[in-house]
């Protein structure tokens, strides 16, 4: 089963934990997740799908096992984390061991909660975590240059594409920017994925908001229309990285983490209520962290469901049906013959496998098919 963890990581007092807190009553019995640990700071959370749900319905299934994914609640960055600063060292330690990062960044007004700079200023906020990370990256790179260059002038190949790609990325870092900003090759970018960069990992921004407080996207600019300086200026900077980004409120999530259903939808309708008493459209801040989470590394789910279980599998986007199956067991690889294919759309519109195959919607595919999101399907070994 494919290990998909995202590590929560932030400044001081913007959120950090209480989104972690509000995502961990999404979580699933560890039992059906071999990867996971005891670990109060690890949650495991179903990846929000109404399909598998509806599959289970349609096959009686006895056991509903949804795609998961790990969120790590990170402890907490401050400057001078890359020098050892505050919890520095475990910081970026537990950074290297995630798949991605969510990083959490304050977009509200609360004289009550203290800001570590003593202001509000997203953009800096995400420059300060961001710096950590590129400095202790520089760290690694020239580390490892020294013992690259060696090899290299031996006229080693690997090596020689090694350094070439590490040059590239120091010059990037030296300019402030994110390893995963340099041009690769192929073959460069084969070389780089040994040496865990915090700044190759995938990063979205969780922009964390105030239900009835001061939001900075609220707020009314200089210039007299909706939005703070401040917001637009984040926002500039974000489509300007080509970054993914969600807005929460981690506070009304944790609120309502214990609450599900019509009662639950009430009082979300109330919490989001504007100065005007109107009630703002919001959609689900975690369902939509954990989906953009799920699309930043590049996923998309399959399924297997019959009468003892329905279950979603995570795979990476355009892997084949031999690989697909790996995530089941990786013999699956070796000894697939075939595949037994139906979408779900199309499996739940007509009500039964036996009406699939007479629509003819039942494909039978072979080693070289690009399993598709959504896919139901049935391996044969």
């Amino acid at each position: 089963m494919t290990k998909v963890t995202i590590g929560i990581v932030g400044l001081p007092n913007v959120g950090k934990s209480t989104l972690f807190n509000a995502l961990t009553k999404k979580s699933v019995p560890a039992e059906n997740y071999p990867f996971c640990t005891i670990d109060p700071s690890v949650g495991v959370v179903a990846v929000p799908d109404e399909r598998i749900a509806k599959l289970s319905t349609l096959s009686g299934s006895q056991k509903l096992i949804p795609a998961a994914v790990e969120f790590v609640d990170i402890a907490g960055l401050v400057k001078g984390a890359s020098e050892g600063e505050g919890l520095g060292n475990q910081f970026l330690s537990h950074i290297r061991e995630v798949n991605a990062i969510a990083e959490v960044v304050r977009i509200f007004e609360d004289q009550n909660i203290i800001h570590v700079d003593g202001k509000i200023d997203p953009v800096s906020d995400i420059e300060v975590i961001n710096l950590e990370l590129i400095l202790a990256d520089e760290q690694t790179v020239t580390k490892r240059l020294g013992t690259v260059e060696r090899d290299a002038k031996r006229g080693d190949k690997p090596a020689i594409a090694e350094k070439a790609a590490l040059e590239k990325i120091a010059k990037v870092l030296a300019a402030g920017e994110l390893a995963q900003t340099a041009p690769f090759t192929e073959e460069e970018a084969v070389a780089m994925k040994g040496l865990a960069l915090l700044t190759m990992k995938p990063i979205m921004y969780v922009l964390n908001k105030k239900a009835g407080g001061k939001n900075l996207d609220e707020m009314t600019g200089s210039d007299g229309t909706l939005g703070d300086d401040r917001y637009k200026k984040l926002i500039a900077y974000l489509q300007s990285k080509k970054a993914k980004w969600v807005v929460v409120d981690a506070k009304v999530e944790h609120d309502l983490k214990d609450l599900e259903g019509e009662e639950k939808e009430m009082f979300r309708q109330e919490l989001f209520k504007d100065s005007s008493g109107a009630t703002k459209p919001d959609d689900d801040g975690i369902n939509n962290l954990i989906r953009t989470g799920y699309d930043l590394l590049n996923l998309e789910t399959y399924f297997t469901t019959g009468e003892v279980e329905t279950r979603a599998w995570t795979i990476e986007k355009g892997s084949t049906a031999p690989i697909a199956g790996t995530a089941i067991h990786t013999d699956f690889k070796e000894k697939f013959i075939r595949a037994e294919v139906v979408a779900a759309a199309d499996l739940l519109a007509v009500g039964s496998y036996a009406a699939a195959r007479e629509k003819g919607m039942v494909r039978t595919e072979g080693k070289e098919y690009v399993v598709k999101d959504g896919d139901v399907i049935e391996f044969k070994i």
